[in-house]
């Protein structure tokens, strides 16, 4: 299974025709991007991979101009804001020949908004970089950020190119444990239903990364697959399963420190999980991990529980798959939703693409699933934009606990410190 590595995101921006491709490539030291003359020859943003030493893995966009004109123009300055919220840093390309900067002051404006770092690249072009300190002192605002002068074109540049990012960068990462409440030599049991949806011959990534992070730190993951339809079903099936789950449980010599399960099958382990073994979910897990924000998630739900007038909610699901049978996204919630509240309208969002402010502020409420085929910015910059759309924000595994009762939520937040009490 691929694993996805935590990369630092760097945005290349700028006008058309100001060198942003011809950056990227002094930077990775090959021609990842198209260089030409043509105005608008980055059609879409070039996404490239690679390490800078220093800084570790990254992830470069090279984006397409911002002053394009028309109707296409307007849809590329769309994408462009949109990497811009996901980067951690923000390179910002100029031409010191030109003779107004409304485009970069632009670029820059919306790059404070979202608190990213900012670095200034003065492209030099016909040998006019003598132009730049009268510039940086007529136009305060380059004043505020640090700047380089080179030719983006010239490979004799490039080691200060990365001289200046090194020296002006701070990596913001946060790093938060997958399991904040590991214990070493203890057991955690990992629920596991394995359903038509699941791929043969792997985990899905959040099993995969709860397992291998617990090898890792000295604890002993146990997997158990478990029959959700006999689980739910008659109740002779229903004994005969909780039978061979206590079975697999009490078989284990050391009493588990927590059950980690699918959310989809909370509403049988909220019932079987003994009184004296943490409970929680993957999706749980993983939001966290992505965000460090539990509390954001909890606090949505209850905002959303004590709306008496609310009628639309989103769904949405970072990943795209064959959905079949009883999907999480598509069944399950929905199914939960429209029994509580029968006259509710429910939307999906599918993928790695989100949608706009304006379309945010249509919701009640977004339910969103634990973001682990999307990078960390991209999720924190979905969530920048549902907090600007004032909507509240909860999480798969949230949501499904909280259907079992308040009683199955404060267990399954427990874990990571958090009081159900502190929302009440």
């Amino acid at each position: 299974m691929a694993v996805l590595v935590e990369r630092d995101h760097i945005g290349i921006f700028g006008r058309m025709n100001t060198g942003k491709s011809s950056l990227l490539n002094l930077l990775v030291q090959n021609e990842a991007s198209i260089v030409d003359k043509t105005p608008g020859t980055t059609a879409d943003t070039k996404e490239v991979l690679f390490e800078i030493h220093g800084i570790g893995p990254v992830k470069i966009f090279d984006t397409a101009g911002i002053d394009e004109a028309g109707e296409l123009g307007e849809k590329k300055r769309k994408k462009v804001y949109q990497n811009l919220k996901e980067s951690d840093l923000v390179l910002v390309v100029v031409d010191p020949s030109r003779d107004s900067f409304e485009y970069e002051n632009d670029l820059i404006k919306q790059a404070r908004e979202n608190d990213k770092q900012i670095l200034i690249i003065f492209n030099i072009f016909d040998n006019n970089d003598k132009r730049v300190d009268e510039i940086v002192k007529k136009y305060r605002v380059f004043e505020f950020y640090p700047h380089i002068k080179l030719k983006a074109n010239n490979p004799q540049y490039r080691k200060d190119l990365i001289d200046f990012i090194l020296k002006h960068y701070i990596p913001l990462k946060k790093e938060i444990p997958v399991i904040p409440f590991l214990k070493k030599n203890n057991f955690y049991v990992l629920i596991i239903p394995m359903d038509e949806e699941t791929p043969h011959g792997r985990y899905l990534r959040p099993q995969a990364m709860v397992e291998e992070y617990l090898t890792r730190n000295w604890a002993y993951p146990v997997s158990f697959r478990l029959d959700l339809k006999k689980a739910r079903g008659s109740d002779k099936q229903a004994k005969e399963e909780y039978e061979r789950f206590n079975t697999f449980l009490t078989a284990i010599t050391k009493r588990p420190h927590c059950i980690i399960t699918d959310s989809q099958a909370m509403d049988i382990m909220s019932k079987w999980c003994p009184p004296d073994i943490n409970l929680t979910t993957f999706s749980i897990v993983m939001i966290h991990y992505q965000t460090g924000m539990l509390n954001r998630f909890v606090r949505g739900l209850i905002e959303f529980e004590n709306n008496d007038h609310a009628k639309n909610v989103l769904i949405a699901e970072a990943c795209n798959h064959s959905r079949i049978a009883e999907d999480i996204g598509t069944v399950l919630i929905p199914n939960i939703l429209k029994k509580k509240y029968p006259h509710i309208n429910i939307e999906h969002n599918f993928g790695r693409e989100f949608k706009n402010i304006d379309e945010i502020k249509r919701y009640d409420l977004i339910i969103h699933c634990g973001g682990c085929m999307i990078s960390r910015q991209k999720l924190l910059s979905r969530l920048k934009d549902i907090e600007m759309a004032d909507v509240p924000v909860t999480n798969y595994g949230i949501f499904l606990s909280y259907a079992q009762g308040g009683d199955s939520l404060f267990k399954v937040i427990k874990p990571f410190g958090i009081k159900v009490d502190n929302f009440l």
